[in-house]
């Protein structure tokens, strides 16, 4: 198997290599869930994310969101609301929407799997030489650029 710099040398293969590893990554990510939380699917776990980053929104915003078809996200989010994970409200603004709001029993589940996750991954990156954490301290904004274009 060819080497990532190999492989990387051009645009393609650039490409390739890092969706392979940000995949690798998110994959292992994910494996280091919170067993408290592992009932909670990692979809349901991704529109608490959203909500906190967000605020509140209504089921068209986060079916947006989270690049889903509404009546999915309007099951996602009775789900969330069934296990006390959001709330749902009259919008201020406009009472004929409804929208959907992060509970305090969403806020904590959301914060303890994301200690858990930043904790492996700072691990991780002691492992790695001060060079090598400069370079993933430039690359965050890129990835995170790539992400949401």
């Amino acid at each position: 198997m060819p080497s990532v710099q190999k492989v990387a040398r051009t645009d393609s293969g650039l490409a390739s290599a890092l969706r392979i590893s940000v995949m690798r990554l998110a994959r292992r990510m994910r494996s280091e869930r919170d067993p408290e939380n592992e009932l909670l699917p990692v979809g349901q776990l991704s529109v608490l994310g959203s909500l906190r980053r967000h605020g509140e929104c209504t089921v068209g915003e986060l079916a947006a969101l989270e690049r889903v078809q509404p009546p999915s996200m309007t099951r996602t989010v009775n789900c969330l609301a069934d296990s006390g994970y959001v709330v749902r409200r009259k919008n201020e603004t406009d009472g004929r929407q409804v929208v959907i709001a992060l509970s305090p029993q969403g806020e904590a589940v959301l914060a303890a799997d994301r200690r858990r996750r930043d904790a492996w991954l700072a691990q991780r990156l002691r492992e790695l030489t001060p060079e090598e954490r400069s370079l993933l301290r430039q690359a965050a904004p890129l990835i995170e650029r790539l992400a949401h274009a």
